[in-house]
This record gives C-alpha cells, structure tokens and sequence, in this order.
C-alpha cells in the first residue's frame, strides 16, 4: 500500500466529519455507528474542516492534469482544457485525452474561422469608408449650389421660428419648475410613511458583545445546554466528551465576567484520549429539583451526576447512541431514547432498568413525557407511540407523517401531542383519536424542533393562548394557534436552518438560535424581533433560566453565551 492511498476506514472517517459540518447530525451518528468510528483510531483533532470536500477536489484536478499532460502531445504545453468534474468521475485517463484532443482540435477550427471573418469585415469596412467618403463629396458639391439660392428665404424663417421657439422653451421652463415642487413635497410624504412603519429587524437592538459572558473551555462543538431549575447553575453538553456545569455569577452579564474554577465542573465521559467520538455527549436534563443532571451519549450509556460535578450512576443497558434523556416530573423515572430503536425507563431509586419498549422498527429520536407514568416516542421509521409504564402494548400508535419523526412535545396539560417531521409537516395529536387534530403544512423544508408556549393549567400563564412554535430548515419560526388549527404568524428573521426555539417563563417572548450565527428574542403578540446577538458560530441550543432573565445559547466554535434579558 503506498503514501497516496486512503483506505475505507478513513473515507469512513471523512464522510462522518463531512456529514457533521453539514448539521447533518442523525446521518453522522448512525453512520459513526454503523462504521465504528469510535473504533478507527483516527486523531479528528488532526483532520482539517472541510477535508472530504479538499480530497475530492484535490482529485478531480489530478485527473484533470494527467489527462492534459501527455509526453508525445506537442501541444501539452498549451491552456489546459477544463473537464466537466461528471467526466472526471465517469471516464477513465485515455478517454479524456481524447476528449481533450477533440476540444482542442474544435477550438482551434473555430479560432481560424474567427480570423477569416475578422478579416472579411475588416476588408468590407475599408470598401464601405471609401465609398461613403465619394458620396459625402458629392453631397458637399450639390449642397453648395443648393445652399446660396435659398439662403435669403431660410433666414428669414428661421428668425421667426427662433422666437417662437424661446417662447416656447419658457412656458416649459415654468412648467417644469411647478411640476419639481410637486414631486418634492409627494417624496416627503413617502418617506413620513416609510418611517411610520418600519420593518420588525430595523427595531431590533443589537446586544453587544461587550454585554455578554462567554464561557469558554469545551475543545469542540457545544450541542445541548440547560439551565438548573434550582437557581444559577447552567449545563453543556460538547463533542469533546464532556459536560460541564457552570456556575453564573449575580448580576450583570459582560465580556468581563469569567466563570473559572471552583465554578465550573467538567464532566469526562472518557478514560485516556479526549478525542474519543463515540463519548459525544448529545443530550442532558435536570430533575425537577435541579439535584441532579442526567447526561446521554453517542456511547449508548446515560450518565447521572451531582450539581458539584460528581458521577453518581452509569446506566448502561442500550446498544447505540442515546438522542434523547428525560425525567419525569415526580423525578422518580428517568427516560431514555438510543439508536437501538428502544426506550428505557429507569427506576432512580434502584437506578435498574424498569422497562424497555421495543415498538419502534428504526432508530428513536425523541422521546417525552405525558405525566408521571405515560410517554411518547417517535422515531425515523415515521411512527409515534404513547407508551405506559406496565402495560406491555402501545396505548396508542399515531402514523401520519411521511418522513422522520425529529421531535414530540406534550402540551403543559398533557392533553395534546405535537409532532414535527423530515416531512415539512408538524401535526397535533389527541389520545381520543387516531388522525392528527391539525396537519400544519406551511414550512418549505424539514422542521428540527418544536417547543409549547407554557401557559395552561399548572402554569403561570393560565389564561394565554396555546401557541405552538416549529423551527425549520427554511430559515423561519412559525407560530400556531393550537386549538383553531391556523398559522398565527411567520417569523422571518433567520437566514438558515433555525436549530433551536424556547418560550420564556412568561410565555411572552421566544428565542431562537440558527446556523446563521445569530440569536434572535421575538415578541410573541408583535411578531417582531426585539433584541438580537451576532456571534461566531452555528447555535444548536438555546434556554432561559427558570426567572427569565438570563437567555443562553451554545455553539458550534466550542462556546456557550449567556445574556441579560430586560424590557
């Protein structure tokens, strides 16, 4: 085997970081597990971003130069003769250079046949210039003649015609001067106008950075964050292997605030190499009480730590990478969802598998709980499922979608169930039935995330309408009224993929982070953009503290910054 050559297990290795830069995050888990990236020995610290695409391009210029390049062709020192890259892939060297030799050949007929015609018009255009300079002699000669016999009467016309003509030239002079003062005064008007309404964005106020803390010390991307429901303390989740947990400083936030040791506590999900892919941890959740932090990852292993960082458990019963990890409300049950195809439940007092429920047919991506005991599933095979703790079939088996099932979320009464899909689509589902309430079929590519606006019984916004929000691949959030079945409105703010959504405590804003780098807070009833953050990376997570005043958001530079909200 020579230097030049790549073996499978490292194209392996460049399609998974390739889909991986792409956001292609459900493609890039199953393939890395499928393919045992974990097991490749490959240091991804090594491997330059965008190295699959360098590899392809760098190859498609060999063959192009191997086939320009022949020892017996005088004119190889010629321009080189650009190949289309499908050639390059589907022909082999000799039938390039032939088509090579043909290009050149028809390019060369063709720069001949340009010669002939430059040179037949150029000889056209001196016969044209000589007969044109015999005939503008002519009319020089009969002009003369012409122009002394009827030169007394023409100046006497002309005078004439001459003042009319200035007579005329100042009607139109006021006329035009008249018509300025109009067009003025009616521009002024539209701006008045322009101004009076302005659009959502130019309101917005830019929250400096200088108003931010940034957290820093994750060596690769920050997939998930969440805030403790007990007070201060902020989780990440990296493809670095670890977690961390974050203790935010009262207070302002700002560039000068920097949360150091004993404040933050790192999390390993390793032993030995921190470049180990197969710890990505892509999932966390608190317990109701914030006593604990549930983290999940691409190792198929669920882990549970103390707030001081400390590992108290490893649950370890799935065979493939876990995408989603929730507790119940009472905090007695914790709930797993892996590429397995299965969820777990976990009894936290005994921390012993309680039941797996094997229904799904392909990989589980979300999971959600109903209440204390019933939950939902959904999974690529398009299925969802609402599942009981002790009964050993499905209470319910929703099909309806066409594609991919990303993500489930209850109502804050458990009384409905929202879904969104690969398939454009997000649909709202009851228990009294088996066809989906509403179908909402407005995005115009796969929608990733949906989030319920908290109000409702058992909230603090009891008396607010039910929203529903959906964030897409097409760059917008739209908002549903729940219960008429209708779009509320489009926020159309973003420029790509929108990852992540989430309702303030009072249910009066959302955020939103997207892969265009940018933080947006909307206004709920206005529909418009309040305040926005610019930073340096694709955000994949954004969350408020259990107050409302903090926002944070984790991103793809390997940082988390969390903000000051006031109105």
């Amino acid at each position: 085997m020579t230097n030049s050559t790549i073996t499978s297990t490292e194209l392996n290795y460049l399609v998974f970081r390739y889909l991986q830069e792409s956001g292609l995050t459900h493609a890039a888990f199953a393939l890395g597990y499928e393919a045992g990236i974990n097991k490749c020995g490959i240091d991804g610290n090594l491997v330059p971003p965008g190295a699959l695409i360098t590899l392809i391009q760098k190859g498609l210029q060999y063959t192009e130069l191997e086939a320009n390049l022949e020892n017996n062709d005088v004119d190889a020192d010629g321009d080189f003769s650009f190949l289309q890259p499908l050639d390059l892939i589907t022909k082999d060297v000799n039938e390039l250079q032939q088509i090579i030799k043909a290009k050149k050949k028809e390019n060369f007929q063709k720069e001949s046949d340009k010669e002939k015609i430059k040179d037949n018009a150029h000889a056209q255009e001196r016969e044209q210039q000589v007969e044109g300079q015999r005939v503008r002699e002519r009319q020089d000669r009969d002009g003369d003649e012409e122009k002394d016999k009827d030169m007394m009467d023409v100046d006497n016309e002309q005078m004439r015609q001459k003042e009319k003509d200035e007579k005329e030239k100042e009607k139109q002079l006021a006329e035009s001067k008249d018509k300025a003062k109009l067009d003025e005064h009616e521009a002024s008007k539209g701006l008045e106008q322009m101004d009076a309404t302005p659009s959502s964005q130019s309101l917005a106020c830019e929250i400096s950075r200088t108003e931010v803390t940034i957290l820093e010390g994750h060596s690769s991307e920050v997939f998930a964050c969440a805030w403790s429901p007990a007070g201060s303390l902020l989780a990440s989740g990296s493809g670095d292997s670890t977690a961390r947990i974050w203790k935010i400083p009262d207070g302002p936030c700002g560039k000068d605030v920097q949360v150091l040791p004993p404040n933050v506590h790192v999390l390993k999900h390793f032993k030995g190499r921190t470049n180990e892919k197969s710890k990505d941890v892509t999932t966390l959740d608190w317990n109701g009480e914030g006593t604990l932090l549930a983290t999940g990852s691409y190792d198929g292993q669920a882990r549970i730590w103390s707030p001081d960082g400390e590992l108290r458990n490893t649950l370890a019963k799935h065979r493939g990478p876990i995408f989603s990890l929730k507790w119940n409300k009472k905090g007695d049950f914790l709930l797993s969802g892996s590429v397995d195809k299965t969820a777990i439940v976990w009894d936290t007092k005994t921390w012993e598998c309680k039941h797996q429920f094997e229904y799904h047919s392909a990989p589980t991506l979300d999971v959600d709980w109903r209440n204390n005991n019933t939950f939902a599933t959904c999974s690529t095979d398009t299925m969802i499922y609402v599942c009981k703790i002790g009964e050993t079939h499905p209470l319910k088996a929703f099909s309806g979608h066409k594609a991919e099932v990303n993500a489930i979320k209850w109502d804050p009464t458990g009384s409905l169930l929202a879904s969104c899909s690969d398939d454009w689509t997000a649909k709202i589902w009851s228990l009294k039935q088996d066809k989906c309430l509403h179908d909402f079929k407005d995005h115009t590519k796969e929608i990733y995330t949906i989030r319920w606006r908290p109000t409702g019984q058992g909230t603090n916004n009891s008396n607010q309408q039910l929203v529903l929000a959906s964030a897409s691949f097409d760059s917008t959030i739209k908002l549903w009224d729940a219960e008429q079945g209708r779009l509320l409105c489009s926020l159309n703010g973003h420029r790509q993929p929108v990852y992540s959504v989430a309702f303030s405590p009072n249910g009066e804003y959302l955020a939103s982070g997207s892969l265009d780098q940018s933080l947006h807070i909307w206004s709920v009833k206005e529909g418009r953009i309040l305040k926005t953050y610019k930073g340096r990376g694709g955000i994949f997570e954004v969350c408020w503290n259990r107050e409302g005043d903090k926002i944070a958001a984790c991103f793809a530079n390997s940082t988390i910054c969390v903000m000051d909200f006031r109105m």
